[in-house]
């Protein structure tokens, strides 16, 4: 157990430095999402999202009114403490200079009051509508994530999605809280502070677009080039902590092969790389430093010794030299901050329209509130109904959508009655699974039709079909909770004694009891604190617990022990009772009692009968199958 769980340490390492590597959710940065380029199509596919701002529309427009406020008295700012410096070096009574002040300082007053009052609501209606739309989006596209058919599953990556819940949704809710507001009141700024500069001065308005903007500009280029300078640093760093995981992971391999020389070399490479780029950035960094010093620091002088000849000349008054200085100051600042505001409008259009292509796919008709089946009643503990469990495959064929070209099952036909058990053997690649996964509706044939208890399986709704089966696989996947909650899972809402029951028909009660905290046992990720036998156990609880009329097992004693697999077989016959059973194995000792078997060959029923009918067939796959088993046993 306690190998089993160091191992596993070393794999979780592991994919912690991979997602450091390949931008997985854990460690997107927002320099590494997509950018869409601004266009009609895309900004009115992107538009689709004010949908989910619903009722909280006039709060966005109010936030928007208290935004052009705070944009307006950024406007206005340096025009009063122009006014206020240029008192300095005005020539009248003190009494009078006080009284300017004083006036002019009020106005001040009034207006940082006006901007804090306006700055305040801006954030809290932008944050409310923002929050309220982004819980939205977040429910709507997990409500449509988990309505998908497990073809779309199959042809997407689990990292690749969860960056859409979480990165792309990050990504949207810190545009729309900050990233648009801070857009357009530094285009006001931008726009405002040129026209009046223009309107104070022509002369000086041609000098500073002249230089500051292109100054701007240059500062933007050089942040882009230092932050693809780091991304490359850590990049490398991630290079080198992949080879520090894969050797702890793989130690035992290292050592067996004598590769210690050969893994230093290997890191020692990498460390080397990440020297040499850090090197190349701090080279960029200090070049920066350097023309921000020298070149903007000149132009600003520039700009202020012509303000000053322009006086001596008497061409501008003192005030409207300080309201330009100012105005020059903010203009510049907005000019730097805009790009980055513009790219991370791109980067939100870019995720709304990825967030939207998931809204977009179809899925499947799950009902979210399980409705009464439509079979006739017959007992049972299933709201009082459940089907019979008669399954019958007429004619079926079927080919995965990614392998269309590759037909999986050929014209398949058999039937289980209710309460029967049928096994389906055959070689690796036969398609035993996939006709759990036809049963489950996980996927419908090309051809064919499925029938149970008489009618067409697509014609009951697909959660009133899965609500009476369930599937007992080989690879057990439990929930990161307690052994009480991944029992429940089977029916939400069970009692405690209801679950106690289900785990001792399970054969789960005794190793659980021995737990100090019992059903309250944290079983970790995936259940690892568990051993094999032991998940799969709570597996069958949970089965036994849904009390399901078809069940499914998918090679549910293949990887475990001699002992674990006797304690689980025992548990699967009392779970079988009284239900049709879909038995897929390898081991075939564990199915000779089952009351039909199905030989499957490439896709095609090649057998089918009763352990003793398929051992008398002379050359037959099933008996070489046991007659292989029994060899290497």
């Amino acid at each position: 157990m306690r190998q089993e769980y160091n191992s596993y340490l070393s794999v979780l390492f592991l994919n912690y430095i991979r997602t450091r590597k390949f931008n997985t959710p854990v460690a997107v940065k927002k320099e590494d999402i997509p950018k869409a380029k601004l266009t009609r199509q895309s900004l009115g596919k992107a538009g689709r999202i004010f949908k989910f701002i619903g009722p909280h529309k006039w709060k966005f427009i109010l936030g928007l009114l208290f935004l052009a406020g705070t944009g307006a008295v950024a406007l206005i700012f340096p025009k009063l403490m122009g006014d206020l410096m240029g008192l300095v070096g005005k020539e009248e009574p003190d009494e009078q200079l006080l009284a300017a002040a004083k006036k002019v300082g009020l106005q001040l007053l009034v207006l940082f009051s006006f901007q804090a009052v306006c700055s305040f609501f801006r954030v809290y209606l932008f944050v409310n509508v923002t929050e309220n739309m982004v819980a939205g989006i977040r429910r709507a596209t997990y409500d449509r994530l988990i309505r998908m058919p497990m073809s779309f599953f199959s042809s997407r990556q689990v990292s690749e999605l969860n960056s859409r819940v979480s990165a792309d949704i990050s990504q949207i809710q810190e545009t729309f809280t900050t990233g648009i507001a801070e857009f357009i009141r530094q285009s006001m700024i931008v726009i405002g502070g040129i026209t009046i500069i223009c309107i104070t001065s022509l002369n000086l308005a041609l000098v500073m677009l002249a230089i500051i903007p292109v100054l701007a500009l240059l500062a933007v280029f050089f942040g882009r080039k230092i932050r693809k300078i780091s991304r490359g640093v850590q990049d490398r760093v991630a290079d080198s902590n992949i080879i520090v995981g894969e050797t702890l992971q793989g130690i035992a391999n290292v050592k067996s092969f004598t590769n210690e020389q050969f893994e230093n070399a290997r890191y020692q490479g990498t460390t080397f790389d990440i020297v040499k780029q850090a090197i190349k950035g701090g080279l960029a960094r200090g070049s920066f430093f350097a023309f921000i010093l020298f070149f903007l620091g000149g132009g600003i002088v520039y700009l202020v010794y012509y303000v000053v000849i322009m006086k001596i000349h008497h061409d501008i008054q003192p005030e409207s030299m300080m309201t330009f200085l100012f105005l020059c100051v903010m203009v510049a600042a907005s000019i730097g901050g805009l790009p980055e505001q513009y790219a991370q409008i791109q980067r939100a259009v870019g995720a709304t329209e990825r967030v939207f292509d998931l809204l977009d796919e179809s899925v499947e008709d799950i009902e979210l509130q399980l409705q009464p089946p439509s079979v006739p009643p017959s007992g049972g503990s299933l709201g009082g109904k459940r089907f019979n469990g008669e399954v019958e495959f007429q004619n079926i064929s079927f080919s995965y959508p990614s392998r269309k070209d590759f037909q999986v099952l050929k014209n398949i036909s058999f039937k289980a009655k209710k309460g029967e058990t049928i096994a389906i053997v055959g070689p690796s690649g036969a398609g035993k699974s996939t006709i759990t996964n036809l049963i489950l509706r996980f996927y419908d044939p090309n051809a064919g039709t499925i029938i149970i208890d008489g009618k067409d399986a697509q014609e009951f709704s697909l959660t009133e079909l899965r609500s009476q089966m369930a599937i007992v696989p080989q690879d057990v996947l439990l929930f990161g909770g307690s052994i009480k909650d991944n029992i429940a899972y089977g029916k939400p809402g069970a009692s405690l004694e209801e679950i106690k029951r289900a785990a001792q028909k399970a054969n789960a009660l005794d190793f659980i009891e021995s737990f100090p905290e019992k059903f309250e046992t944290k079983v970790g990720e995936r259940g690892i604190q568990l051993s094999g036998g032991q998940r799969q156990r709570i597996a069958i609880a949970r089965a036994v617990l849904k009390d399901p009329s078809i069940l499914l097992l998918d090679e549910a004693t293949s990887s475990l022990d001699s002992e674990s697999e006797r304690l689980v077989q025992e548990a699967l016959e009392k779970l079988m009772e009284g239900r049709t059973s879909f038995v897929i194995a390898h081991r075939l000792s564990t199915i000779r009692k089952a009351d039909k078997i199905i030989v499957l060959e490439k896709g095609e029923v090649v057998e089918t009968g009763t352990h003793e009918e398929l051992i008398a067939i002379t050359d037959g796959l099933y008996r070489s199958l046991s007659k292989l088993q029994f060899e290497l046993n």
